[in-house]
Formats: C-alpha cells, sequence, structure tokens
C-alpha cells in the first residue's frame, strides 16, 4: 500500500483547541507505524495538484479567495473552517495527494493507496468552504477519473454526511456517492429520499444512521444496499472518504463503532474493485487515539490481514434506516 502525506499538511494551523489540529495526523501515522503490516507500507510525498485540475472542481474565484486569505496570514471562512498563513499551499498538497497516489496505481506500483492529509475535503462544495474542508480532496480525484472516462464509486464513511461531495456530483451518473453517517447531525444533510437530479438520480445513496448505531448495522447496510448500488454502477475505480468520527469515543458525534469495526467495513468495501483501483482518504475523526487504532486496523484490512485492536460492536439502532434505503435503491 502507498500512503501520501506532506509536511506541510502539519502545518495548516486552526488554533488552540480546535478539533481538526495537526496531531490528528501524527496518530494516524503513529498508527500506521505500529500496524503489523508496517512493512508493506510504502510512503510517498504529495505534490501540488496542478491547477486545472482543482478548477475542474472549484471555481477560481473559490481557490484564489484562500489564496488570499492565506497571504495576507489567516482568518476565518465560517466558525469553524480556519485559514493559515500554510493552509493554502497545504490543501493544494492534499488535493495533489490522490492524483499522485492514482498516477502511482497506473503504473502498478501497489494495490491501494491513502491520502493521509489535512484539511480534509468532504464538506467543500464547489463554491462553498465549510465543516473545516477546503478543497475537496476526494472530489478533485473523482473529477480527473471521470472525466477520463472511468466509472466512480465514492463511499463516505465519515460520521459526519459528505454534503460537498454529494452536491458537486449530484447529477453525474458517472459518479455514485454512498454515504453512511449519522443523521440528523451537522451538516444536517443526507436524507434517505436525497438520490440525486437529472442523469443522475439513483447515484446518490444516503443511509442516515440514528445516533448510537454499532458494527453490526454498518456492516448490514455495506452486504445489503451498499454492495448492490456499487455493483450495479459497475465502478472501475473505489474511492473510500475515511472518516474515523464514528468511533464511540469521538467527542463530536455519537455514534458507536469501534477500530475493529472500521477495519471490517474497509475490508468488504475493497472487495467491490479489483486491486489497484482502491484509494482512501483521511476527512474526520478527532479523538487521538481512536484514530490511531483505526489507522492500524484499516491499513491491516488493505493488506488483507483482520486486525482487533478493539471489540466489535452490535445491537445498536438502525435496521430501519438501512432497510429505507434498500426499499429506495433496490426495490425494483
Amino acid at each position: 500500500m502507498l500512503v501520501s502525506t506532506h509536511d506541510l499538511c502539519w502545518l495548516h494551523d486552526t488554533g488552540r483547541q480546535h478539533p481538526e489540529r495537526p496531531e490528528r495526523l501524527t496518530a494516524v501515522k503513529n498508527g500506521i507505524d505500529e500496524s503489523e503490516v508496517r512493512d508493506a507500507i510504502e510512503w510517498v510525498e504529495a505534490p501540488d495538484a496542478p491547477r486545472e485540475a482543482l478548477l475542474a472542481v472549484h471555481p477560481a474565484s473559490v481557490l484564489n479567495r484562500l489564496a488570499d486569505l492565506s497571504a495576507s496570514g489567516g482568518g476565518s471562512i465560517d466558525p469553524d473552517t480556519v485559514v493559515s498563513a500554510e493552509s493554502c499551499a497545504a490543501a493544494i498538497r492534499a488535493a495533489g495527494s490522490g492524483l499522485d497516489l492514482i498516477e502511482r496505481l497506473d503504473a502498478g506500483e501497489a494495490d491501494a493507496g491513502w491520502s493521509i492529509v489535512r484539511p480534509p475535503g468532504h464538506h467543500a462544495l464547489a463554491s462553498v468552504q465549510m465543516g473545516f474542508c477546503l478543497i475537496n480532496n476526494i472530489a478533485v480525484a473523482a473529477r480527473h477519473l471521470a472525466d477520463r472516462g472511468e466509472r466512480v464509486a465514492i463511499v463516505d464513511i465519515d460520521a459526519h454526511h459528505g454534503n460537498g461531495t454529494q452536491d458537486i456530483f449530484y447529477n453525474d451518473p458517472n459518479v455514485l456517492f454512498v454515504s453512511l453517517h449519522q443523521y440528523p447531525w451537522y451538516p444536517y444533510t443526507g436524507r434517505p429520499d436525497e438520490v440525486g437530479e437529472g442523469d443522475g438520480v439513483g447515484t446518490t445513496v444516503n443511509i442516515a444512521m440514528p445516533a448510537g448505531a454499532t458494527g453490526d448495522v454498518y456492516r448490514s447496510a455495506i452486504e445489503t444496499v451498499v454492495a448492490p448500488v456499487v455493483m450495479r454502477h459497475r465502478p472501475t475505480w473505489l474511492l473510500i472518504s475515511a472518516g474515523f468520527d464514528g468511533h464511540r469515543a469521538d467527542p463530536i458525534t455519537d455514534l458507536g463503532l469501534t477500530s475493529t469495526d472500521y477495519g471490517e467495513m474497509t475490508s468488504d468495501l475493497l472487495q467491490l474493485v479489483p486491486a489497484g483501483r482502491r484509494l482512501l482518504f483521511l476527512e474526520g475523526g478527532y479523538e487521538l487515539e481512536a484514530l490511531s487504532n483505526c489507522a492500524g486496523a484499516v491499513v491491516a484490512a488493505t493488506a488483507g490481514v483482520a486486525a482487533r485492536p478493539e471489540d466489535t460492536t452490535s445491537g445498536g439502532p438502525g435496521a430501519d434506516m438501512v432497510e429505507l434505503s434498500r426499499a429506495i435503491h433496490l426495490s425494483s
């Protein structure tokens, strides 16, 4: 597995007591470095994303505002979303990470790639930066793939709905977006009846989980909803928004997952496309020990190893929401 990051991603400074802090990357890196598959990992340095790849997702006005705000020393876009002097450079590297991994996987360098970067991306709409996110990293990669003729499936397992990614591809029949997230919760989007528009009807799938949902419910959702809709889409690439804020220890969400649940979910998802066409992107997750454990379990899963740093979980609510999404998307 290739793991991509850059030192600039640690320099994106969100301020004291902000949950999206540089220590998150350190925790993830430690979890990977301490995993039992660490010898199968190659770390690579993320390059800058080409301007044209960013413009395929975000208008120039948004990118220029970010550059100007960083150049002036930084400031707040909204109460949660902070820019520092290094944020623009970090965000461009973060977006470049996925593109570079695609090129490396095309060349046969590995079976999978993981973009370990910050700022995260999945809340960034084309024209609105929000939710700690400045550039939508996974959308930049998916747009690049779709524009060269690939069929892309994005599965977002962050506890928060990937509203930015959904919005960017809501009308696109070539990019399937599937999200499993706590609902109702920030950003208060991701209802099951949000299914896409125009040519994209049916290529947005939202599985809205209640607080307390556990690993058995998530795995049932993957088996009975996610896998069938992904296979129906016939993707050539799978991209995973790997957010770990659904862990039961996370301070800003209320789901009931463990790191072992995340490892098992990742293992199930990776089976949906061939090796060499699998990419993961770090999104949320704000409790450092949980982040480290999740990273270790997930990187092991990519190597076919079942790491179990914690027990799996079961018995939580949400089966009815899984069935609702199945009825919406697979009833015919």
